[in-house]
């Protein structure tokens, strides 16, 4: 079942592609403002994080991130997100863990069994369709991409997920 979680973890990560960031960070990106959303919504958040509560192996944690300002603030448009760089890309982090490809499979693309090329492409096409002013804006692509057909996409790709 694709719920409104995969369909705001894809829509953000192709929001994040079209603004011109890799697969693999965008996929980061979208899976932590599904994490993000969600933990708002059941009020979640408390205190800083520091570099010693990510959760992250010690050979990671010794190799890239050496001081605190390997730990960075990225603006994607207004709104921002805390992220590191692992082997040249970059992962945002939210619950003290990095978003991972592996993660992005695991809590979103294996729903779909085997079908999430479909559901890819037409996240890009939603997206493609609005100007760049609203991807950039937290508040307007929530509002205007995002909010109108979460429910929608959710029961569409889930029927599709359920097609022979």
């Amino acid at each position: 079942m694709i719920g409104r979680f995969q369909v705001m973890a894809i829509l953000q990560s192709a929001r994040a592609y079209i603004l011109g960031m890799d697969i693999e960070s965008a996929k980061s990106f979208g899976l932590n403002r599904a994490i993000f959303y969600a933990a708002a919504k059941k009020g979640f958040f408390k205190g800083k994080i520091t570099l010693k509560d990510l959760k992250l192996p010690k050979e990671i944690l010794g190799k890239y991130l050496q001081k605190p300002s390997d730990f960075k603030i990225e603006r994607i448009g207004d709104e921002i997100a805390y992220s590191i760089e692992i082997e040249g890309k970059k992962y945002f982090i939210i619950g003290n863990k990095p978003q991972t490809p592996q993660d992005f499979y695991k809590q979103v693309e294996s729903k779909f069994k085997g079908k999430f090329e479909k559901a890819w492409k037409e996240a890009l096409e939603i997206c493609k369709k609005y100007d760049r002013g609203i991807l950039l804006s937290q508040r307007y692509f929530y509002e205007t991409v995002y909010k109108p057909r979460r429910d929608e996409l959710a029961k569409k790709w889930s029927e599709m997920v359920l097609e022979k």
